[in-house]
């Protein structure tokens, strides 16, 4: 087949997604094939069946969505592209590329059961911090995907390194001019939430997640977000209405899906039950990337169906999870506050795991990442927030769970009674 031979995959959310040549083989390498055996929603079909999808699926389609925003922006502020960022053609045709393949490779370096196990992940040398599934993905696209990256033949036609590649993922400063389209990638209004969100609806049955995708694309484009802040990809003003949608459709997800007390429950027992797995409890850094590459969804089963796991392998292969019987507000008052400290006093041995529901800090930032919108009345980009009232009041939320042991569940409820607490079933 020639280079320009398109491949369609049939995908439950686009439709038809069509890769080229080059992206085929890249899908083809092992690295990628893994993400089959890399749930998206970790243990989520425990409560909802149909969560069986996968991050391979979700990388082809945030691709795919990636392709549509890149050719919006073109199309609706070609000429601001080629007076502030110099694009003629060639340029416009190489970035996106660029982008298509960022896109496509954004999630390979994520660990087993997704999010429920980063915290498994090792600390850097010094500081404290741990790594992130980011850096894991871009020392794949360094390493083991670098030959198919730079010495495929259709590269003749781009000169791309791993590095660009890697660079735009990261948002370091080697993607260059190529930041711009980083928004396309990592941003609040970013193709891999507008995936996520439609997608994780279609497997979990629900609809919180929805929001007019069409719209979106047909009303995204470049803008000058200040006199000296260069351009940034925003939305025009008539489609902030449906980039308000996309934000509460991530919160409506996140509290009725992503933080379901039970879903919560086996991210805490498959999370344990990893650490008792792994050699001191952690994954391989990414400079082990052979080590950490055998590491996927298929080995922790199977480790679990052999007996390992410890005592939270158990609850997971016996279905006996934690309960929740503590939820507070999803911003606490100084009485909340006083209430939770004296409800975990109380609990004392019985309280199993806190679990701080708000580790995102915030359903919506409203600093400088805030959505730019244009403004149809006077060409001025303004925040989001300044248009949507619902979106300028979805702030920090600092909200906590309190989960204890099935079989100390009743002397659990008796205790958050006795305090006024707000008990959850």
């Amino acid at each position: 087949m020639g280079l320009d031979h398109i491949y369609e995959i049939r995908c439950p959310v686009h439709g038809f997604v069509a890769l080229n040549a080059w992206e085929r083989e890249i899908i083809d390498q092992p690295a990628f094939q893994r993400l089959k055996r890399i749930r998206q929603l970790a243990w989520t079909d425990q409560v909802y069946p149909g969560a069986m999808h996968t991050r391979f699926e979700h990388s082809l389609g945030v691709r795919h969505v990636a392709n549509l925003l890149f050719d919006s922006v073109v199309r609706n502020s070609r000429a601001l592209l080629e007076s502030d960022l110099g694009y003629n053609e060639t340029g416009l045709d190489r970035y996106r590329q660029l982008v298509r393949l960022a896109a496509l490779l954004h999630d390979v370096g994520h660990s087993p059961f997704s999010h429920s196990s980063e915290d498994l992940f090792p600390e850097r040398d010094g500081g404290g911090k741990k790594y992130v599934h980011e850096e894991y993905s871009a020392a794949i696209i360094r390493g083991p995907l670098r030959d198919v990256i730079e010495n495929h033949r259709a590269n003749a036609n781009y000169a791309f390194s791993a590095d660009d590649v890697a660079a735009l993922i990261e948002g370091s400063a080697g993607a260059q001019k190529g930041i711009f389209w980083r928004d396309l990638i990592s941003g609040q209004m970013d193709a891999d939430r507008m995936d996520y969100l439609l997608r994780d609806s279609h497997h979990t049955g629900v609809h919180y997640g929805r929001y007019d995708l069409h719209r979106i694309v047909g009303t995204v484009t470049a803008l000058r977000s200040g006199e000296n802040s260069g351009l940034r990809v925003g939305i025009q003003e008539g489609g902030w209405h449906v980039a308000e949608a996309l934000v509460l459709a991530r919160y409506a997800m996140f509290t009725q899906v992503y933080f379901h007390k039970t879903r919560v429950a086996y991210d805490i027992h498959i999370r344990e039950a990893m650490k008792a797995m792994l050699p001191n409890g952690r994954f391989p850094r990414p400079t082990e990337l052979d080590k950490y590459l055998e590491w996927d969804d298929w080995k922790v089963l199977g480790l679990l169906a052999g007996g390992q796991g410890g005592e939270h392998g158990e609850r997971l292969t016996q279905r006996k999870h934690y309960r929740r019987v503590y939820r507070s507000n999803e911003m606490m008052s100084h009485r909340d506050r006083e209430c939770l400290e004296k409800l975990e006093e109380r609990l004392g041995s019985l309280l199993a795991e806190r679990v701080p529901a708000g580790r995102s800090k915030a359903w919506y930032k409203t600093d400088g990442s805030d959505i730019p919108v244009l403004s149809e009345q006077d060409g001025v980009a303004r925040p989001l927030s300044y248009f949507s009232r619902a979106v300028s009041y979805l702030g920090k939320h600092d909200q906590v769970f309190l989960y204890c042991r099935p079989e100390d569940r009743l002397e659990a409820d008796r205790i958050v009674k006795e305090v006024g607490g707000n008990g959850l079933a």
